[in-house]
């Protein structure tokens, strides 16, 4: 009997994937109308459905998301994005620090209300130069608590406390929309430490207003005409958190491309290996190549069975209503999974000693016509590599996107059920090919 191969699994999560009919677009989805012919085939030569990342009917963030089709149940583990944020911006983290994932914003104190809750989404020229004015400002009234800024992406940054007597028990400052009050921090149960922290954040929220009003660089922003960058929302205080690793929970030796500081934290948080790809900055600018590049490097290699690649960008252009760049960047996303699988297949018909499947899947759906995440469910689709380059049919779908998926074999799932759900199809894949091969 042939010998069976080692089984490799690549996740190809693309955020916010999903969408509604758009009217611009004939009333299709940004799926329908791009050209993405590498994911319309391995959604021919696959098994299909729609998945809700964490449960029916919820709008959830990507870090919940994350969480879940990794098999971590958010509602028993999840303490906030904050801790998340930070590790992977590139603060260490330990028992009893809080976190918070946060954005440069600007408000108008006079008023106070936030008129816009981020500065320029390309501040990666400013914000570092901010952050490190901030880094271990002083609170007065909390001598023996230090604070931690670090600059992530874009318009945001990571921000840690620590000290003693900290609790994630809080509100944020962030009012989660434009023109609208910053919030003041509040507890959320009546313990001591709980209003304790509470006061902590709301000096701190102060003291970073304080700070940023003075800095040059918000001094020429107002002589620009640009609205300052002089607060910072804090929101998602999470402390970190004691979870079985990937290779505890599924035997799998992992590794994650995410150059989104809260996805690279949660990996590291699960034990994956940070894959750093140079040019992959998770926004629009991002080099998908590079970062196809990375995946197949990777996950050709000796060390690793699973590799999990996020993608950002078309997320982005669905907060920002953008319908064409979102379906651009489909099409650029599906030209690297094409390359991504030629050269798997490579590997598999050069080497032998592997066999590839591949998932595209997403966390959640960001329609164009919300500007934020919705409760609809998203494509999923799983395939061999060699099945998509040899025309083996799967189930009766013939393209991947939202209606498609409704007529696939597998059905409605949850997140929690995803990686149990690849793990069978490559062993029933597995013994079909060894079957097949014993026939021939």
């Amino acid at each position: 009997m042939p010998k069976s191969k080692r089984e490799k699994l690549l996740i190809v999560l693309i955020d916010g994937i999903g969408d509604v009919a758009v009217p611009e677009l004939d009333n299709r989805t940004p799926l329908q109308a791009a050209n993405i012919p590498w994911m319309d085939k391995l959604a021919a030569s696959g098994l299909n459905g729609l998945l809700d990342s964490v449960e029916p009917g919820l709008a959830c963030g990507s870090d919940t998301a994350h969480m879940s089709i990794l098999g971590y149940n958010p509602r028993q583990y999840y303490r906030g994005r904050g801790a998340f944020e930070t590790m992977g911006a590139g603060l260490e983290m330990i028992p009893g620090d809080i976190a918070f994932k946060s954005n440069f914003a600007y408000l108008d104190r006079s008023t106070g209300i936030v008129v816009s809750r981020r500065a320029d989404r390309h501040f990666e020229g400013l914000g570092p130069t901010l952050c490190d004015a901030i880094d271990n400002i002083k609170l007065p009234s909390f001598p023996n608590h230090t604070v931690a800024v670090k600059y992530a992406t874009e318009h945001r940054c990571g921000v840690r406390v620590r000290g003693p007597g900290l609790t994630d028990m809080i509100t944020g400052t962030d009012p989660l929309k434009d023109n609208l009050p910053l919030v003041t921090c509040e507890p959320t149960d009546e313990t001591d430490d709980a209003r304790m922290t509470s006061e902590l954040i709301n000096e701190l929220s102060d003291a970073f207003y304080n700070a940023l009003s003075k800095h040059p660089i918000n001094d020429d922003r107002r002589k620009a005409g640009k609205n300052p960058a002089n607060c910072i929302l804090l929101r998602g205080c999470g402390s970190c958190i004691d979870v079985p690793s990937i290779e505890q929970l599924h035997g799998l030796k992992s590794f994650l491309i995410a150059p989104t500081c809260i996805i690279a934290g949660l990996g590291m948080t699960v034990g994956m290996d940070i894959i750093k790809v140079e040019g992959a900055t998770g926004d629009y600018h991002t080099n998908f190549q590079a970062k196809a590049d990375a995946a197949v490097e990777n996950l050709t290699s000796s060390k690793y069975d699973f590799g999990f690649l996020h993608i950002k960008a078309v997320d982005d252009a669905g907060h920002d209503r953008n319908v064409p760049l979102k379906v651009q960047f489909l099409e650029k996303i599906d030209a690297a999974i094409g390359d991504i699988i030629s050269r798997l297949n490579k590997d598999e018909l050069e080497n032998g000693g592997s066999e590839y499947t591949v998932i595209i899947a997403s966390d959640h759906s960001t329609p164009v016509l919300y500007g934020d995440h919705s409760s609809e469910p998203v494509p999923f689709c799983i395939s061999r590599v060699k099945y998509v380059m040899d025309g083996t049919r799967g189930d009766n779908v013939e393209r991947f996107d939202e209606n498609a998926a409704v007529q696939g074999a597998l059905g409605r799932f949850c997140g929690a059920e995803l990686i149990k759900l690849a793990k069978s199809y490559m062993s029933h894949a597995s013994s079909r090919d060894i079957q097949s091969t014993t026939s021939t």
